[in-house]
């Protein structure tokens, strides 16, 4: 995002550090970093020892969800909190009931990765009304101006980074992201994510940004037309329903014979379906078009060691989650949550605070140092 400056930080991880960090903060009183909690004494440091924190995710059809929620689960009950970690399954009147439960459990921070970002105004409305805060969990809670803080990585920054590969898979740009020359044109196809997740539209316009002066000069074609958010865009992030839409586009677009040669995809569960109908449709695996991903999934990370999927975005998410649990930690001592962004996230009744990190695109070139150098998954892992 534009203005936004990045700060890398450590993360304490280790118990006994984090142990000795409370401790030293229960003795100060609650003074902390200055006291963002609610204004009464239940945010006094050490007040809040063993509170109940609700953790809401989406959905466990993605990898990454159940990898997120079970680590900000382990976390938050490594500094000694209960945790009520609950999965919407995708359904929005599930998401509700489960915040809801959580408020009458009497949680006393929510974190929440929310299925539809304005859905959620009463269960908001009940939060702040109980002095309870609001972390919004990777995705925007929009509409209501009790979020209190948001944890994401940089949106606008990962579709740009989704179409500069796409780009250099096609071989427009070369891997320093300078134009080669090449004039093409190639025929490509977009996707987008869910139109109700506000992430989804940050990734299109950095996407869109990114490619359009190269659809202007005809370099790139998108054969169908469909360029439009709301043409391209796959409720729920359903696999199945852009594996459908694929389908549709070859027999239509592409009845006559000519090929697709790059799809913009904005995440990997969406790039497998889109494999999926391109081989039921004649493409053999060694000679498909570039397509783009993000979360590196396992699954879609052993495609593109295999030479099928181009690219993916990795958001290392234990950065996310440890963030998470440290903002929650804040708020139950009396300490403000750190951030690096009050200007780019306004969801649409406030700008809510933000702490980003940067994603980083991988290819079959680079998943070894990215992925398994990090620890993130080991060589057996993607075996």
């Amino acid at each position: 995002m534009k203005g936004n400056t990045v700060k890398t930080r450590k993360v304490l991880t280790g118990i006994a550090a984090l142990g000795l960090a409370l401790s030293l903060a229960a003795c100060a009183g609650g003074g902390g970093r200055g006291g963002a909690g609610g204004g009464d004494s239940t945010d006094a440091a050490g007040a809040n020892k063993g509170a109940l924190v609700g953790v809401a995710m989406p959905t466990k059809t993605s990898e990454r969800w159940i990898k997120d929620g079970d680590a900000v689960k382990a976390s938050l009950e490594k500094l000694g909190y209960k945790v009520d970690l609950e999965y919407g399954d995708d359904k929005i009147p599930q998401q509700v009931q489960q915040i809801s439960n959580m408020l009458t459990k009497g949680a006393k921070v929510l974190i929440i990765a929310s299925i539809d970002g304005t859905a959620l105004s009463d269960q908001l409305d009940q939060a702040a009304a109980a002095g309870v805060k609001v972390i919004a969990y990777d995705r925007l809670i929009n509409g209501n101006k009790n979020v209190d803080y948001y944890t994401t990585f940089d949106n606008e920054e990962v579709g740009v980074q989704q179409a500069t590969s796409l780009l250099t898979g096609l071989g427009i740009l070369d891997k320093d992201g300078k134009d080669t020359g090449e004039k093409g044109p190639f025929n490509v196809e977009l996707f987008a994510g869910s139109p109700d997740d506000n992430n989804a539209t940050f990734f299109y316009n950095g996407a869109m940004k990114t490619l359009k002066p190269y659809m202007d000069k005809k370099i790139i074609n998108v054969k169908s037309g469909q360029t439009g958010f709301t043409q391209i865009a796959t409720l729920r992030w359903d696999p199945a329903t852009a594996q459908k839409r694929m389908q549709n586009l070859i027999a239509s677009t592409y009845s006559d014979g000519s090929k697709v040669d790059g799809v913009l995809s904005p995440y990997d569960g969406l790039s497998i379906g889109i494999i999926s109908a391109l081989t039921s449709s004649g493409y053999k695996t060694d000679a498909l078009p570039i397509i783009t991903g993000q979360d590196a999934e396992q699954a879609s990370v052993k495609s593109i060691i295999a030479g099928q999927q181009y690219s993916t975005i990795y958001k290392d998410t234990r950065l996310l989650g440890d963030e998470a649990v440290k903002m929650a930690d804040d708020l139950l001592n009396g300490r403000e949550p750190e951030v690096n962004d009050t200007t780019s996230y306004n969801n649409k009744v406030k700008v809510v605070p933000t702490f980003l990190f940067p994603p980083t695109v991988v290819t079959k070139d680079n998943y070894k140092e990215v992925l398994v150098d990090s620890g993130y998954y080991t060589e057996a892992d993607l075996k």
